[in-house]
């Protein structure tokens, strides 16, 4: 969860013998090969004209003498579909942990305050070489907010979200479509805080772009029909969580989720003739929305 620094740091179902995937028999699923009717999970399924194919029918059918291009692996959303589809997830665990560390390890204060979001410094006209924040021109700090952590239970929540949400749906989606949907959902959460929070109220954390994962997770199972009920109690949870417990940068969590569906729709519902197109128009648009509201953030705070 995107949370408020401490005062003393400154502003600074049960399936019921579903089949399981014929090469992870661990995982149970809903899904056959149009081909062969094996059962196959989400990371084995490949996207066909029809429906889903598993690999091996993917592979006998590059050999039928089609174009090769025509039988590579595709993920339901139309990405490659990679031998480690859980890469991303993997640097962006990384890349959290290692920021964590370095705040530790440093003693946390100026770090904390160099990459927090920070949306205007408490002096209307800062000294030179004190803090300053996203309306002073620190743009960069929607971004280095979104890695940011103070506590261990902070971190610890955040990356197992992103541990449980984000394997699936980079198997699903394919890497590139993934850390789209991350780094936007981030990013429409820090700029959500931004407009709404007070400018310098500090906020950091990755759970706008987790929310973002929770809302794409909805969306990817309501496109396999699959059973809704847990993903929506996670869901409210969360949101309850998000409205009740104190030190909550609420803002951030709407922003993400927003865009996190929206992206996730124009994703796994782009028509087949004109998906990338779609997809791309899709992410395009969510970046000019954030733009804008930090652009009319700026322009009002300056």
């Amino acid at each position: 969860m995107d949370q408020q620094p401490p005062a003393d740091q400154g502003p600074s179902g049960d399936s019921g013998g579903a089949p399981t995937c014929y090469r992870h028999p661990d995982r149970e699923t809903g899904i056959r090969c149009t081909r062969c009717d094996r059962p196959i999970c989400t990371e084995c399924m490949v996207n066909a004209s029809v429906g889903f194919q598993c690999p091996d029918c993917v592979r006998q059918g590059s050999g039928t003498g089609h174009h090769p291009a025509a039988n590579q692996p595709r993920t339901l959303a139309g990405g490659r579909v990679a031998a480690d589809p859980r890469l991303v997830t993997k640097i962006l665990l990384g890349i959290n942990l290692a920021v964590f560390v370095a705040v530790w390890v440093t003693g946390r204060s100026w770090l904390v305050d160099d990459l927090m979001l920070l949306g205007r410094a408490w002096d209307p006209s800062p000294p030179p070489g004190s803090i300053e924040g996203v309306a002073e021109g620190q743009w960069y700090r929607l971004v280095t907010s979104m890695f940011l952590h103070q506590e261990v239970w902070h971190i610890a929540f955040n990356m197992l979200g992103l541990w449980w949400l984000g394997g699936p749906l980079e198997a699903a989606l394919g890497r590139g479509r993934y850390l789209a949907l991350y780094l936007l959902s981030g990013l429409a959460g820090s700029a959500l805080t931004y407009w709404i929070a007070a400018p310098n109220q500090g906020s950091l954390g990755a759970s706008g772009a987790i929310f973002g994962l929770l809302g794409a997770t909805a969306v990817m199972m309501r496109r396999m029909n699959y059973d809704m009920r847990p993903v929506l109690v996670l869901l409210a949870l969360n949101l309850l969580f998000t409205f009740t417990w104190g030190g909550i940068a609420w803002e951030a969590h709407v922003g993400g989720l927003v865009a996190g569906t929206l992206i996730a729709i124009g994703m796994v519902h782009a028509p087949r003739e004109r998906r990338t197109a779609v997809q791309y128009g899709t992410c395009a648009l969510v970046l000019v929305a954030i733009l804008g509201i930090v652009l009319a953030r700026t322009a009002a705070l300056t």
